[in-house]
C-alpha cells in the first residue's frame, strides 16, 4: 500500500478556504475547498467528494499544491498550433487580394477562396482549405462583396449609348401620374 501523502503546511485550512472565496476561477476553488477540508483532518474520500472528484485526482492536485502552491491549483491551457502563416506572409496575402487579381497571370476576373487557395499553395507552398481562406479573409479584415459581373469585353460607350436612348418616364409611371391627377380633380 503506497504512503501517505503529506500536503504543505505554510497554508491552514482558513487560509485556503479564504483564497477559495477571493478566487474567480470556479476549479481553482474547488480544489482549494477540498485541501482545507484534508488539513481539517477530514479522510481524502470524503474531502475529494467535496470537490466533485476522486480521491485519485485530489491525490494528483495535492502533488501540484505542494510544488506551486495555489496557482498550481488553476487548469493549465494548452497554447494551440502556431500559425502556418507568419505575420509577413499574413501581410502578402493582404496585399494580393487588395490587388486584385492580374486576368493573364491568374486566369481569373476576380478573387474567390478557391483561387486564393490556390495562390496560397502556390506562393507559401501551405495547402488550407477553401473553407479556411475565409477565414483567413476575415482575420485580415476582409468582408464578402460580391460586384456586378462585367465581361471582360463588354464597352463602356456601348452601354452608355443605351442608357440615353431609354425613354424618359417607364411605362407605369405615366399612368400613376394621370390617377393622381384624377383624384385631385374630383377633390
Amino acid at each position: 500500500m503506497p504512503s501517505a501523502l503529506s500536503l504543505r503546511t505554510d497554508y491552514s485550512a482558513a487560509d485556503l478556504r479564504r483564497l477559495a472565496k477571493q478566487t474567480k476561477d470556479n476549479n481553482q476553488s474547488r480544489r482549494l475547498l477540498s485541501l482545507a477540508a484534508v488539513v481539517d483532518g477530514m479522510n481524502r474520500t470524503d474531502a475529494a467528494r467535496i470537490g466533485g472528484m476522486d480521491r485519485q485526482t485530489l491525490r494528483d492536485w495535492v502533488h501540484r499544491f505542494n510544488q506551486q502552491g495555489p496557482e498550481g491549483l488553476r487548469d493549465i491551457h494548452a497554447g494551440g498550433v502556431a500559425a502556418r502563416l507568419s505575420r509577413e506572409r499574413m501581410a502578402e496575402l493582404a496585399a494580393i487580394v487588395e490587388a486584385g487579381p492580374d486576368r493573364e497571370k491568374d486566369g481569373v476576373v476576380r478573387w474567390r477562396r478557391v483561387d486564393l487557395q490556390r495562390v496560397v499553395k502556390e506562393r507559401f507552398g501551405i495547402d488550407f482549405c477553401e473553407r479556411y481562406i475565409g477565414t483567413l479573409l476575415k482575420r485580415l479584415g476582409f468582408s464578402h462583396m460580391s460586384a456586378r459581373p462585367r465581361h471582360p469585353g463588354q464597352d463602356g460607350e456601348i452601354i452608355e449609348a443605351f442608357k440615353k436612348e431609354l425613354p424618359e418616364n417607364p411605362r407605369g409611371a405615366s399612368r400613376r401620374a394621370g390617377r393622381r391627377a384624377h383624384r385631385t380633380v374630383v377633390l
